[in-house]
């Protein structure tokens, strides 16, 4: 710990609940939400940012978490893959991704996964551009045409189209 900060208790409020955690303040946010949180559908790929394993939603936007402070996201909304896993239209995804081949070792699965609903809920974040949504999301498996038809087909069910 480097000299001025100290261990304390911190609130987060994660999947819509707000818990107290306890440790130093500059833990990355993907740790405390494995190991003090035991959700482990956040991985921890690279440790760099690099992966996007580790992909969680602040405030509705796709952030890889294991550069992020968690005491400096107090007061704020993360969602992880388990929290949004209880979501009905999550699930369509989750249907779709197995449906078209998006999923295959399962590593990057949930970073790509909640990178592509916030694409769903917001294309403007991304100027409409899947391909950009997941460009800090590295998967070697599928080839990203899989993780694309299953997104194209969340937004068919919706009657939006493509």
């Amino acid at each position: 710990m480097s000299a001025g900060q100290q261990d304390g208790n911190f609130k987060l409020n994660l999947n819509g609940q707000e818990v107290v955690w306890s440790g130093e303040p500059a833990a990355s946010l993907a740790d405390v939400i494995r190991e003090q949180q035991g959700l482990t559908g956040t991985k921890i790929g690279c440790r760099t940012g690099e992966c996007g394993a580790c992909t969680v939603l602040l405030e509705g936007r796709p952030v890889v978490s294991c550069l992020i402070p968690a005491a400096s996201v107090q007061g704020q909304q993360v969602e992880t893959i388990e929290g949004l896993a209880r979501l009905e239209e999550f699930q369509s995804l989750m249907a779709a991704m197995q449906e078209n081949g998006g999923v295959q070792c399962g590593f990057c699965t949930p970073g790509v996964m909640v990178t592509t609903w916030a694409w769903l809920q917001n294309p403007a974040l991304f100027n409409g551009d899947l391909g950009s949504a997941l460009k800090n999301n590295l998967c070697r498996c599928t080839g990203y045409l899989g993780i694309i038809r299953s997104a194209e087909q969340v937004l068919a069910g919706r009657g939006a189209g493509v």
